[in-house]
């Protein structure tokens, strides 16, 4: 049992270390606990977005409501230019893939404004609109 010193004595560091030993314990039992604790600090402190990305074009972009709203009317087969004109330069390029048999289709990533963690990806083939769909992290 820790004593409290009666008033007028001052609390020096002999006094204080039961009190910093049982905080240390406190806090390791909690991360314990958890489990996922340190792991979380970490990847909350780096980028979440860049998982699957290829190389970053622009780690500032996002999209808002209104440019998806625009992209969403956009036509299939359209020209990239006429969507690049609504979202300009991506978060980050993906990897290419092949959708259908020849065909080399590009793909690009959009942060939403609103949620980061919820990406916009556009895919181009032949320099041409193909589609999107959405990419929850």
């Amino acid at each position: 049992m820790v004593s409290i010193p009666p008033q007028g004595d001052k609390i020096t560091l002999a006094n204080a270390k039961p009190f910093i030993a049982g905080g240390l314990l406190l806090a390791i039992g909690l991360l314990a606990i958890d489990g996922q604790g340190p792991r979380q600090w970490l990847r909350a402190a780096s980028p979440q977005n860049a998982e699957g990305c290829e190389k970053i074009v622009q780690s500032t972009a996002q999209l808002s409501r209104e440019q998806l709203a625009q992209l969403l009317v956009v036509p299939e087969r359209d020209p990239k230019e006429n969507v690049r004109k609504i979202v300009a330069e991506p978060y980050c390029s993906l990897p290419q893939l092949q959708v259908r048999s020849g065909v080399v289709s590009e793909r690009e990533a959009y942060p939403m404004a609103w949620d980061p963690a919820v990406q916009l990806v556009i895919l181009y083939e032949n320099d041409e609109y193909a589609g999107y769909r959405f990419r929850f992290q």
